[in-house]
C-alpha cells in the first residue's frame, strides 16, 4: 500500500481515500489530526460481527466494551482496552458505522511513546474528502475489498514527499 496524492495504491489499483484533517506530518503528535509519514505495517483487523461477515480469517470481532486508549498519561496509552475504563479513549463499537471495519497499523505501537500519537487506523470514511483525526478512510465497499486482500504485515507507505501537502 502506498499513499499518493490521488489515493492509496494497492494491488494494482488506486483507491480513493481521506487522510487526517491536519494533512501529512513528519512529526506526528497526539491530537494534531495528521497522518504520519513512514512505513507502517498492518497488525490487526477488527470488525463488527453484528453488522458484517468476517472479512478475512485473521479478523477479530469488536465486542461491546472494546475501547482504544488515547490518554498519554495512562500506561495503556495506544492500546486496546476494555470498559470500564475511565482515562480518555475512543469507543470501537460505535453507534455509527465508522468503525465497523478497522485495519490497525503499528504506528507508535506496541510500545507507545506518550504524545507521539495514538492509533492510525484504516477505516470507513464519513464522506469523500472529510478529514480524519489522522487515520486513512475509505468508501465502505473499498475498505472491505482492501481488508480481504491485505494480510498481517502488509506495508502502508506514507511518503515524505507528501508531508506538508495533501493526499487523496
Amino acid at each position: 500500500m502506498v499513499l499518493t496524492r490521488q489515493g492509496l495504491r494497492f494491488r494494482g489499483r488506486m483507491w480513493p481515500c481521506s487522510i487526517g484533517k491536519g494533512g501529512i506530518a513528519m512529526a506526528k503528535r497526539e491530537g494534531d489530526g495528521a497522518t504520519p509519514v513512514g512505513t507502517h505495517r498492518i497488525v490487526g483487523l477488527l470488525y463488527r460481527p453484528d453488522r458484517m461477515a468476517r472479512p478475512a480469517p485473521w479478523a477479530l470481532p469488536i465486542r461491546p466494551g472494546d475501547l482504544w486508549s488515547d490518554d498519554v498519561q495512562d500506561a495503556a496509552y495506544n492500546q486496546l482496552v476494555r470498559a470500564p475504563y475511565t482515562p480518555s479513549h475512543e469507543t470501537l463499537r460505535r453507534a455509527d458505522p465508522l468503525y465497523d471495519l478497522i485495519m490497525l497499523t503499528d504506528w507508535n505501537w506496541p510500545h507507545a511513546e506518550p504524545g507521539r500519537g495514538s492509533a492510525i487506523f484504516l477505516h470507513r470514511w464519513r464522506r469523500p474528502g472529510y478529514g480524519t483525526e489522522g487515520c486513512i478512510a475509505f468508501r465502505p465497499d473499498h475498505l472491505e475489498q482492501i481488508a480481504r486482500k491485505a494480510t498481517p504485515g502488509t506495508s502502508l507507505v506514507v511518503p515524505k514527499n507528501l508531508a506538508n501537502g495533501s493526499a487523496c
